[in-house]
């Protein structure tokens, strides 16, 4: 791009920036927004870089976003970093990835400034990833700041499968019957068990990448979210972006299913 195009875009965007921030509905801001950092591979290789590149780009650019969710009073974020799909790439590949992914965490962690929670499946991550996911939970949670879910081995169905054997577990123990759970059953009691059990269901799911696909991501919890598809990869996704995902949600008239 021309010089003299992104000069004029450093003066024109934080205007009208300004301007969609100002003309946002307090009442229609979302509560919890998932983001699915999609594209950092595609990014990698349009800029003629290796993926290790592409997906140190995309760490970087988290914590904008946090800033920007902050900033309009967003409660709740859920970042998508690695799904359990993703645990079957090459053993070198995932490695280096997990490693990027353990010291974003971290960096986050260090600053204090938000709540950190892992979501997941722990258990399938090598045990030196799970701690410092783990750590970084302990470190900072007693922080009054923004609920950041830090999804890492992650996938849909994998965490409806747990949810139910956490509620069967649970109720084993308690020498409740299958025909006594039966009777009782509800959806509740599945959510209850969910790794983000006890927080609002997203509002908004934003995907980058011009992907318009779920691919698992929060299947029980976005039963009824508004969805925003974003052609950027993740590494070129701007404030700007995030801002117009949010107007678009805004400006939607929500019917839960109806």
């Amino acid at each position: 791009m021309a010089d003299w195009k992104r000069g004029l875009r450093r003066v024109l965007y934080p205007a009208y920036e300004a301007r969609v921030v100002r003309r946002l509905p307090p009442e229609r801001i979302p509560q919890h927004v998932g983001v699915m950092l999609d594209g950092n591979r595609r990014w990698a290789k349009a800029v003629g870089a290796d993926t290790a590149h592409g997906y140190r780009a995309g760490a970087a650019n988290i914590e904008p976003l946090l800033g920007w969710c902050e900033e309009i009073g967003v409660e709740v974020v859920t970042l998508w970093l690695l799904s359990t799909d993703n645990l079957n790439r090459p053993p070198d590949q995932l490695q280096g990835l997990l490693t990027i992914i353990e010291g974003a965490v971290e960096s986050l962690a260090e600053q204090r400034r938000w709540r950190l929670h892992p979501v997941g499946a722990l258990d399938l991550l090598p045990a030196a990833t799970a701690e410092r996911l783990k750590a970084a939970a302990e470190a900072t949670a007693d922080v009054d700041g923004l609920l950041v879910n830090i999804a890492v081995g992650y996938g849909g169905r994998r965490e409806i499968a747990d949810a139910v054997r956490a509620l069967l577990t649970e109720h084993a123990g308690r020498g409740t019957t299958l025909e006594e759970l039966a009777e009782v059953l509800d959806v509740e009691h599945i959510a209850e068990h969910l790794y983000t059990r006890g927080q609002p269901d997203p509002d908004l799911v934003i995907r980058t990448s011009g992907e318009q696909r779920l691919g698992g991501f929060l299947l029980w919890q976005s039963a009824q979210s508004e969805f925003y598809f974003c052609e950027a990869y993740w590494p070129d996704f701007r404030r700007v972006d995030f801002l117009r995902a949010v107007r678009a949600y805004a400006e939607r008239e929500r019917r839960f299913g109806s």
